[in-house]
């Protein structure tokens, strides 16, 4: 049987262990602890996220019911209160270090990653009858939809196609589409 990495180690492997465990030892984060390091809570408050956990009980709740998959990713079971103590004793300076580091690595390797990228935006009116055009409005006695579009010359083909009113600017709707990778 073929074996399959879980979403949750997929995205553990994004946080870089190491600067993780410097800047534990940089701030004493599991000095005078004895029974859960601060690999645990954290990664029981990100499974919590993921899981879409709003209280300390649910992320126990969550969390203990991959119990079995804990010693794998190196992290043990806290309970709603051990979580709690470690949350208020933990300087929190740690995890935001760790987001800074994170978020510079991750704006370096974007931006080398899209400096290739290359997006052409157009928008063109469709003309059509007054009788299938009961959300649109009437210009000049026309009656009009305009289509925005989002093409991908690398891959000959459309990314995104937005339809609007021909009243429409034709940036506005570019600016509601999602980015795109």
């Amino acid at each position: 049987m073929q074996h399959h990495n879980s979403v949750f180690h997929q995205i553990q492997r994004h946080i870089p262990r190491a600067i993780f465990d410097r800047l534990g030892d940089d701030y004493k984060a599991d000095h005078r602890v004895r029974r859960l390091s601060s690999k645990s809570p954290f990664l029981a408050l990100l499974f919590g996220q993921l899981a879409g956990a709003v209280s300390l009980h649910e992320i126990e709740a969550a969390v203990s019911s991959h119990q079995s998959r804990l010693y794998h990713v190196g992290a043990k079971l806290p309970a709603r209160s051990t979580l709690s103590d470690a949350n208020a004793k933990r300087p929190w300076q740690l995890f935001a270090d760790l987001f800074t580091h994170m978020a510079q690595a991750a704006r370096k390797r974007t931006r080398r990653q899209m400096s290739d990228a290359v997006r052409i935006i157009d928008a063109t009116r469709i003309r059509l009858s007054s009788l299938n055009a009961s959300w649109l409005s009437e210009r000049k006695g026309l009656w009009a939809a305009k289509m925005h579009l989002v093409y991908d010359p690398n891959a000959d083909a459309p990314m995104q196609i937005a339809l609007t009113d021909q009243t429409v600017g034709d940036v506005t709707p570019t600016k509601a589409c999602e980015p795109i990778p």
